[in-house]
């Protein structure tokens, strides 16, 4: 991992290998099939040609209807990373709240009044459904570790019926079950959390504690909630089978890649159309910002398809 008190030229590699994740390039085709439950499928964002056949009008439409509404879980113990998440990526959400164990007075949150990771997960969907439901479409859950390219999740969902069951993320193989790791960020269509909470109300298959789905981790019992529902979990990837959900930090995946082969860094490194990455201090969190979205080259004109602007009220970068 890249150390916070590492040199100007780390901190370039990190900015120069990011600054190309907000061009929302990839050349990637639109793939969905229905969910079996043998095995987790591979979910790729649209391709960009075909968004470039759409008309103007037609992209504005469809950038408008994505509408992604953040639930970073949070514990009195996570403070620094609290506030450095309030102050970088969380602003690119159209909606972003922090559901935390306790009330905690320096930052505002909703309380949960729960230490449980289970419960407070819960809690928190419950909560968010119930209040906003109407208002958005697609809901990210995640810790206050996690660093989020909000606009890249935002076009890998381009084409997506929010209707559908959708379960996103980066898949993990656990015996018969498939789960999306909560390290790298779970994404859940309003379909699939309207499928959750019905299924909350049934305590023999989805009960908030006892038994062995209380002794399990809070995103294996939310996957085996799901299961109940026909949802299964999907690994969201670009064309070339790289994770665009990483549970690792941008310094971790730089020293795999270099350690692998030294003359691919970055295309062993990471995805063009990274969503998130995990593991992050305070410090790293800043970096990330500066690289994804401050660094710019002078002159340079980016041929996006699409446009995604945060709320019109947010201090955004």
């Amino acid at each position: 991992m890249i150390s916070e008190g590492g040199s100007f030229m780390r901190g370039m590699l990190i900015g120069g290998a990011f600054c190309i994740v907000v061009t929302l390039l990839g050349h990637i085709k639109l793939s969905h099939e229905p969910a079996s439950p043998h095995e987790h499928h591979h979910i790729q964002a649209p391709n960009k040609e075909d968004v470039l056949k759409l008309s103007v009008a037609e992209r504005r439409e469809l950038s408008q209807s994505i509408r992604v509404y953040c639930v970073i879980l949070v514990r009195p113990k996570d403070l620094s990373l609290w506030a450095a998440v309030r102050t970088t990526w969380s602003k690119h959400c159209d909606k972003a709240d922090f559901y935390s164990s306790e009330h905690v007075k320096v930052f505002d949150s909703i309380v949960v009044d729960s230490n449980d990771m289970w419960l407070m997960m819960r809690k928190a969907i419950q909560m968010a459904y119930e209040k906003h439901k109407d208002d958005y479409n697609w809901f990210f859950i995640c810790q206050p570790s996690t660093f989020a390219i909000v606009e890249n999740l935002k076009y890998f969902l381009l084409a997506k019926n929010p209707l559908e069951p959708f379960f996103l993320g980066h898949v993990v193989k656990d015996g018969d079950l498939d789960y999306v790791d909560l390290a790298g960020g779970i994404v859940l269509s309003v379909g699939t959390v309207d499928r959750l909470i019905h299924v909350m109300n049934e305590p023999e298959k989805c009960p908030e504690k006892g038994g062995i789905i209380w002794k399990t981790s809070d995103d294996k019992q939310l996957a085996m909630c799901l299961k109940y529902k026909g949802v299964f979990a999907e690994n969201a990837e670009d064309a070339e089978g790289k994770n665009v959900f990483n549970t690792k930090s941008v310094g971790s995946l730089i020293k795999e890649a270099m350690a692998n082969d030294p003359q691919k860094v970055v295309e062993g490194c990471c995805s063009d159309m990274a969503i998130t990455f995990s593991g992050l201090s305070p410090n790293h969190m800043q970096v990330m910002m500066y690289g994804v979205y401050r660094l710019r080259a002078y002159g340079h004109s980016f041929n996006d398809a699409l446009v995604f602007l945060p709320p019109p009220d947010s201090d955004n970068d």
